[in-house]
């Protein structure tokens, strides 16, 4: 498993911080560690789970993930 901290633009409340766990958590292959106003610290299949997987289930919570 690979550890990883994302950086997520637009984040500015609780709500946003239970919208982007709820769609990371979405992801199979994926344990989310933590989820604070602007970043999330997730542990991943590398062999699995892809960038553009995160940043696609942050763009569903209505966030954009920071590269």
């Amino acid at each position: 498993m690979k550890m990883q901290e994302l950086k997520i633009e637009g984040m500015t409340c609780g709500h946003c911080i239970m919208h982007v766990k709820k769609e990371l958590g979405k992801l199979q292959h994926v344990q989310v560690d933590d989820v604070q106003i602007g970043k999330a610290k997730v542990q991943y299949d590398d062999s699995k789970v892809s960038l553009m997987d995160f940043s696609r289930a942050i763009e569903r919570a209505g966030y954009k993930l920071v590269s």
